[in-house]
């Protein structure tokens, strides 16, 4: 649900606000919405979390001088432009909120309460008569008994989602398996080894 709203509902409406300012006139308020998808999608606390490296110096990419390439540090501001793009357009600033009481939702633990959050969510979709919004409300209400669910199980599907990875990675590594036996021996051998995230190479130099 959260994926569908970010990408269906909350992009096409920074979209659809980007045309109408440039009918308008208005090409400096459209020109803040460019690039602020990534913005508008995430949480306070990530803007937030962004800024703090950015003030300690996070660097994203490291010089080369082999590729001629420049050091990337993270920039900083996040927050405050997510906070002045909101407070200049109200359908975003509605779409903020609706974004913290889906988060809120599906952090709740009982159902009646779930289903609460998730009619407030649906009246506040259907006040906007956005037809994204709309579109959204339908979608929740034609799942709806399935998404107070839960509440009751938390079950994810990441750990399916990270086979499928898994399955894809090595069938790509392998440029394809003429041998299917061989290629399931090569997934249970995989599925058995550790995952470490970006392990440090032993055969290139770390100083370049």
């Amino acid at each position: 649900m959260v994926k569908n709203f970010n990408d269906k509902v909350v992009g096409q409406i920074r979209k659809d606000e980007q045309r109408r300012l440039i009918a308008e006139g208005d090409e400096k308020a459209a020109k803040s919405l460019k690039g602020s998808r990534y913005i508008l999608t995430s949480s306070k606390q990530t803007l937030a979390r962004k800024d703090r490296e950015a003030e300690d110096g996070k660097i994203l990419s490291k010089a080369s001088s082999l590729f001629s390439k420049e050091q990337v540090v993270r920039k900083d501001g996040h927050l405050a432009r997510y906070e002045d793009i909101i407070r200049q357009n109200k359908l975003l600033f509605t779409l903020d909120l609706i974004k913290e009481k889906l988060c809120e939702a599906y952090k709740m633990t009982d159902e009646p309460s779930m289903a609460g959050a998730i009619s407030e969510i649906m009246d506040m979709c259907m006040a906007t008569g956005n037809k994204h919004l709309l579109w959204f409300r339908r979608l929740l209400d034609n799942h709806f008994e399935g998404i107070i669910a839960h509440a009751t199980y938390d079950i994810s599907a990441g750990k399916i989602e990270g086979v499928n990875n898994r399955i894809k990675t090595l069938r790509r590594q392998g440029y394809g398996y003429p041998d299917d036996d061989y290629f399931f021996l090569k997934l249970f051998d995989a599925s058995r080894k550790g995952y470490v995230r970006n392990p440090v190479a032993e055969r290139i130099p770390q100083n370049l």
